[in-house]
């Protein structure tokens, strides 16, 4: 397998996992509980456990994008700034994907605060975003 799939594959699952850890003590700093597993399986009517597969899988694929496809596209020199970056779109997209999911299926009713949850949700994907970035570097001209 090549280099840059490894560090990628293996960059969502850290990242992801931290994102996760960040959101489940969340709560502890005042931002409603989220928890996109729960929400996943809900979503789809099937076990937590799967929830928590599409989580990961949705991380890793979300690392490869960052990989092959935008890292070389964010003209930054910083990887805390370009990961940050990258997690706003991260963010951003995820939005705009639940969006719709939620037009096709019921969604789980989320408590708390909306204005709250954006902003621990923002916070997750940019701290998800500077791990993939850290972890994958600068994999994409490494291999020019």
């Amino acid at each position: 397998m090549n280099n840059k799939i490894q560090k990628s594959v293996l960059a969502g699952i850290v990242g992801t996992a931290i994102m996760t850890v960040v959101m489940m003590i969340a709560p502890m700093m005042g931002i409603p509980k989220m928890s996109p597993p729960e929400m996943v399986s809900g979503m789809l009517g099937m076990p937590l456990f799967v929830g928590w597969m599409m989580h990961f899988m949705i991380g890793i694929v979300f690392a490869i994008l960052y990989t092959f496809f935008v890292a070389s596209k964010i003209s930054v020199t910083s990887l805390y700034l370009k990961g940050a970056i990258f997690g706003i779109i991260a963010f951003i997209a995820a939005q705009v994907m639940m969006k719709l999911m939620g037009t096709m299926m019921p969604m789980p009713a989320m408590e708390g605060s909306k204005i709250l949850l954006a902003m621990g949700s923002l916070m997750g994907h940019i701290i998800f975003g500077i791990v993939v970035a850290k972890i994958v570097k600068n994999s994409y001209f490494e291999s020019k």
